[in-house]
């Protein structure tokens, strides 16, 4: 709701609730926008979030007494778990992925406990895989048991502490290996998964010891992001609610990503850039907050464009008309900031310390622009202040993303299905031999 009046008193309240060492009392998805945040703190959040249901899923595991076959030669079996398997931003950053491994040598099943929206993308999706199973009515104990009855080698958690988990089945063990990918930027703390799959910008290996999973590198970016997704023809401004001129400065994170610090910087850049606007993503319980949040720092509150929810391919033609996108910090955009660079607009970050305030930089340095990663927030106003009011270098800057774009490694995704396959197998060639989970380094 951007509602700040006292902000730091809320701040306050999460770290005493983290010193009360309760838990399940602090959700740990809540604790990562929150500024000030270590990648030490959040796994201390992970950890007590689940501390008493890992203690209770211990007996009911050693009910179950899952035993798991050795391997023999045969197909590693992938099982991917999530209840996002329809219109959802995971979908769309996966989708390529999934259609492209190798069925050779990966068996590839979904374990579903998400509703069908009836749309194009859950059809799709159902195609994808191999096997689509439907767990959604069954108990975290009778999903584990067809887990473990469908004999998947690699249980691969798509969700983390995002809305709707279930990481109850994790907790239960039903694979001999467990993987935490791409739904959540961080650690799901002790004994859920085996490997975390990141790369080593957004998890240097100095911050190996924040993560309760080993890492498991890949060579550019964690992120997978294909090219398959249609791009409609550029719309007006004036369709769009635009002024005809001015600099258009864009952020469609969610609203729960915004600070009054970065909000702060974005009221200084529409102070110092006239006629530029600030487009967001619709919020319709934070509009009203934000605009008079504008009004205290002297910005009329009508230089806030709202946008509202669109489908993906008329989003990506609208985001064309945006000139520089201004990330959040310190949660940044993950898959607005690779929707924003497909679509050929040039995005400015502030890295951090922890895994979602890298995520950005992580994936300009896949496209070749790591020019656009500021080191602090002044430096963040800095640039995205030179390139406001330099035309002819925000062209330049752009038409080197549209060249990189074509052989960047985010949007390469055959080379990154490979990637992440090689990261598959070593896991699977580490239990085979007996091995715990360890460091995978990129190929």
């Amino acid at each position: 709701m951007c509602a700040w009046d006292d902000f730091a008193g809320d701040a306050k309240a999460l770290a005493d609730l983290l010193a009360a060492d309760g838990s399940g009392a602090l959700p740990p998805f809540l604790f990562l926008s929150q500024p000030g945040v270590g990648a030490a703190d959040q796994r201390r959040c992970s950890e007590l979030w689940t501390r008493d249901r890992r203690a209770a899923a211990a007996t009911e595991r050693r009910a179950l007494d899952f035993r798991f076959r050795a391997a023999d030669g045969r197909k590693i079996k992938l099982g991917y778990l999530s209840n996002d398997f329809h219109d959802h931003a995971t979908a769309l950053l996966l989708i390529e992925t999934l259609e492209a491994h190798d069925r050779e040598r990966f068996c590839v099943n979904a374990y579903s406990y998400g509703a069908d929206d009836g749309k194009a993308m859950r059809r799709r999706l159902i195609g994808a895989f191999d096997n689509f199973v439907d767990i959604e009515a069954l108990s975290d104990g009778d999903a584990a048991r067809a887990i473990h009855r469908d004999e998947v080698d690699l249980l691969i958690d798509l969700k983390g502490f995002t809305a709707n988990a279930r990481s109850g089945i994790l907790m239960l063990r039903p694979a001999p290996v467990q993987v935490n990918y791409l739904g959540y930027p961080g650690t799901l703390g002790e004994d859920i998964c085996d490997y975390i799959i990141t790369d080593d910008y957004v998890t240097p290996l100095a911050s190996a010891g924040d993560y309760s999973e080993s890492f498991a590198y890949m060579p550019h970016s964690y992120q997978p992001r294909g090219r398959a997704g249609p791009i409609g023809p550029r719309p007006t401004r004036a369709a769009m609610g635009l002024p005809e001129q001015g600099v258009v400065f864009c952020c469609f994170n969610q609203a729960y990503k915004f600070t009054p610090e970065m909000f702060d910087v974005w009221c200084r850049l529409l102070d110092a850039v006239p006629h530029s606007v600030l487009w967001l993503l619709g919020a319709p319980m934070a509009e009203g907050n934000l605009r008079n949040e504008a009004w205290k720092r002297g910005v009329n509150g009508a230089r806030l464009v709202f946008a509202p929810d669109m489908a993906q391919d008329e989003h990506l033609a609208r985001l064309q008309l945006a000139d520089l996108v201004l990330d959040t910090a310190p949660y940044n955009a993950h898959t607005t900031a690779s929707d924003a660079l497909w679509a050929g607009v040039p995005i400015v970050t502030c890295s951090g310390s922890t895994f979602p305030s890298r995520v950005a930089g992580s994936l300009l340095r896949a496209v070749g622009l790591t020019e656009l990663i500021a080191v602090d927030l002044d430096d963040y106003f800095d640039l995205a202040y030179r390139l406001a009011t330099d035309p002819a270098g925000l062209v330049d800057l752009k038409a080197k993303l549209a060249r990189n774009r074509a052989g960047a490694a985010l949007f390469d995704v055959p080379a990154y299905t490979r990637d992440l396959e090689g990261l598959y197998q070593s896991m699977w060639n580490r239990r085979s031999a007996g091995l715990p989970p360890a460091l995978i380094p990129a190929a």
